[in-house]
């Protein structure tokens, strides 16, 4: 194989090292974190990481919207960039609802930090059991 097919095989699959790089990224900062705001946007980078994945495979290159006609011969299927649409929708109305919790648990904990929050969950437990 020549130096240029190798980078012209790289080059094509640009977009699933991206997702790869995405994926783990977001994986590592959801494990790797105790701050519950960190962890909330290591699943928003995990989440694009995902639409990148059904996104970038079902572009075709040359295709056209799904209108037929004799001049056009190659169509591009709108599904998977439709399905992406509302997995976004869905995944902001997700997120939203993270940070409603993490506004609760600061109120609750005076924490965000998973360890204080864990802390002071097992102290409420013990003062509980010894009353």
């Amino acid at each position: 194989m020549s130096p240029d097919s190798l980078l012209g095989q790289w080059v094509s699959h640009f977009s699933y090292f991206i997702t790869v790089f995405l994926m783990m990224a977001g994986l590592y900062i959801v494990i790797a974190r105790g701050n519950l705001i960190k962890k909330l946007v290591g699943l928003s980078i995990f989440q694009t990481s995902v639409y990148l994945l059904y996104v970038a495979p079902s572009k075709l290159l040359n295709g056209t919207a799904p209108i037929l006609s004799p001049q056009y011969q190659q169509y591009s299927n709108p599904l998977p960039h439709v399905l992406i649409l509302t997995a976004i929708v869905v995944g902001v109305a997700t997120l939203a609802l993270g940070l409603a919790l993490v506004v609760r648990i600061r109120e609750a904990y005076g924490s965000i930090d998973e360890d204080e929050i864990l802390e002071a969950e097992e102290e409420r437990r013990r003062v509980s059991e010894d009353r």
